[in-house]
């Protein structure tokens, strides 16, 4: 029987063209021609495109090398396989952390424990490591952790039951060691979490209330652990006091390092994709760019009164202000104040009016180079302090920037920081951010360049006329990007996860953040995951709870971790790890030629020895 001709690769490859990606790779199986063409790039653009929904002028991601590996990376690199869930937790899990080597990791819950594991077993199950209760301490739960930059110590975060039920926050520094507890710090209100500065110091808060309305947050320089041999040297420093108008407070403290800007993990091209997306929107396919889902499988000495009552730190005086704050003369405003006879409302506007005035009058002028480019300081090394805050109402809206210097890395020298003249009692912020909706959520990417927010939308040009009364706020989450580099939003795109309570019911959602992906929990009972090149959404991680809480490995990306308020964490892993996880262990070969060519030399060595020594071969006499 002749051979049938082989079609023609063009036709081929036409054909090909009108297939899903799977009965591609599928037909490639058939013969060398099929296969060959089977890989062609043009295909693989196309499918790649058309498959994922992505806007044809946005790029491939700069490190690719070609659109078959790409398309594969996406679909096969997901850790989206659940591979195991951890149970040993009694209650809602609120926190899941990395070791910086990615060889442990740990997790907070409202069973006011928290647990260390280990993720380098043989098996590659992970395991129970220790487990601390914080209740000896009178904490009601722990909300959140974070190993130091060499894995020797581990900060823990939680909610203090102190007097009157006041639920202040508090930081615990466990040794890693041998899991002893080294120190306890304040820390109020409990939401400020903590952060470590570097591997012996950490940040906390305090927060003072001068009126209704306004308040002073303190930020403080611990040290981890107070030397016995140095019992004179401080063991705390105040970093910032910064003042809070309409109900507003900092909360959620993060350290930031500029140094890293300039090795990034990975090269975003933003440019190209605002481009992309003004095209679309020209053309008058506005829909494409919505993300899609491809589901793969009180005083200045507070350090010194840790003990205080916490009433005492609230108490004012008639006239609205604490003993510690100097007397601020306002002339007329100020007999309209004491003889003011209004409705709440125009109380809380009349004390806004006051504290701005107070905070123009006494606040340390900003230093315009603080924030200058990281790259036209050569090698200079920059940290900064980004935390959430506001200035319209209670709900965190806004995110602060602050420059930390380098004579404020350590609690060495005066106990209250830099010195400031009687009218500079506040320190300004070197830069504001504003995200125009309640934050929810918030986390750096691996170089510090870009920080990733979770925040749920006010309504477009609404006015807030009660800082005690936010607007409504959307069930959908945004994930905006901001580049620290430029201080700009780059986009606000991400959007596929959603969250159902009112804004005073709303609470932190973690997120994490990889060299190649982003991923958040959500309240609708899943994690997510995007690709930060592309900005597509590609995995949905179920539950049967809210998710609080996500962690991918830094030494593995495709290793993910999410806890949920069903009490359990589950570990996730990509395709292509559990495929090479289930394969039979193969031999191993020789790393090269040389070593292979020697062995054999050494076999057939081995083998005339013994001829000659027993004077036969294979039994022959």
């Amino acid at each position: 029987m002749e051979d049938v001709p082989a079609l023609p690769d063009s036709l081929v490859l036409e054909i090909f063209h009108h297939l899903p990606h799977d009965s591609v790779l599928s037909a490639g199986l058939a013969c060398h021609q099929w296969l060959a063409v089977s890989r062609d790039e043009f295909l693989w653009r196309e499918l790649f495109y058309s498959y994922y929904r992505i806007p044809r002028s946005v790029p491939r991601h700069p490190a690719a090398v070609s659109w078959y590996r790409e398309f594969k990376r996406l679909y096969d690199c997901i850790p989206c396989v659940e591979v195991q869930t951890l149970n040993e937790h009694h209650d809602q899990v609120l926190h899941l952390a990395f070791s910086h080597r990615g060889h442990r990791f740990s997790s907070c819950s409202k069973d006011c424990t928290v647990k260390l594991w280990d993720t380098e077993r043989p098996d590659g199950t992970i395991s129970l490591v220790h487990s601390s209760s914080m209740r000896d301490f009178n904490w009601g739960y722990t909300q959140f952790s974070q190993f130091n930059a060499d894995d020797t110590l581990l900060l823990v975060s939680g909610v203090y039951l102190g007097p009157h039920h006041s639920s202040s926050g508090e930081i615990a520094v466990i040794s890693l060691e041998n899991y002893t507890l080294l120190s306890r710090v304040r820390n109020k209100p409990y939401d400020v979490f903590g952060c470590w500065l570097n591997e012996t110091h950490l940040i906390s808060g305090n927060l003072h209330w001068i009126g209704n309305m306004t308040s002073c947050s303190v930020l403080w320089l611990n040290k981890a652990f107070q030397d016995v041999e140095s019992e004179n040297v401080n063991v705390v420093k105040r970093l910032f006091k910064i003042q809070n108008i309409n109900a507003s407070t900092i909360r959620t403290v993060m350290v930031a390092h500029c140094r890293r800007h300039d090795t990034p993990d990975l090269l975003l091209d933003y440019e190209a994709q605002s481009q992309a997306r003004t095209l679309a929107q020209q053309a008058g396919h506005k829909n494409q760019h919505q993300p899609l889902l491809f589901d793969l499988g009180g005083t200045d000495s507070e350090e010194e009164g840790e003990g205080c009552d916490e009433e005492e730190d609230e108490q004012q005086r008639g006239d609205g202000r604490p003993a510690h704050l100097p007397h601020v003369k306002l002339g007329p405003l100020e007999q309209v104040i004491q003889g003011r006879c209004s409705g709440v409302a125009e109380e809380r506007e009349l004390e806004t009016k006051v504290a701005m005035l107070m905070g123009q009058s006494h606040t340390k002028v900003c230093d315009p180079s603080a924030l200058s480019n990281c790259a036209t300081d050569g090698a200079e090394d920059k940290t900064y302090l980004l935390f959430t805050t506001g200035s319209l109402t209670y709900s965190p809206h806004q995110i602060g920037i602050k420059r930390i210097m380098p004579d404020q890395m350590t609690t060495c020298g005066p106990v209250l920081g830099e010195e400031r003249s009687t009218d500079e009692f506040f320190d300004s912020l070197d830069h504001v951010i504003d995200i125009h909706g309640h934050i929810i959520g918030m986390g750096l990417s691996p170089d510090h360049r870009y920080l990733y927010v979770n925040s749920r939308a006010w309504p477009a040009n609404c006015v807030i006329s009660d800082p005690m009364s936010p607007p409504p706020i959307a069930e959908e989450i945004d994930l905006h990007v901001i580049d620290l580099k430029s201080l700009r939003e780059e986009r606000r795109s991400l959007r596929a996860h959603r969250a159902f309570t009112p804004n005073d019911e709303c609470f932190f959602i973690f997120l994490d953040v990889s060299r190649d992906f982003v991923a958040s929990g959500a309240e609708d009972k899943h994690g997510y995951i995007w690709d930060r090149h592309y900005n597509i959404c590609l995995a949905k991680l179920q539950h049967t709870d809210v998710v609080n809480s996500v962690a991918f490995s830094p030494a593995d990306q495709e290793l993910l971790l999410s806890a949920s308020d069903d009490s359990t964490i589950k570990v996730w892993r990509s395709p292509r790890m559990v495929r090479l996880a289930q394969s039979p262990a193969r031999v191993p070969r020789p790393r090269n030629l040389l070593a292979s060519l020697l062995a054999r030399r050494t076999s057939n060595l081995n083998a005339n020895v013994n001829v000659n020594v027993n004077g036969n071969v294979n039994g022959q006499p």
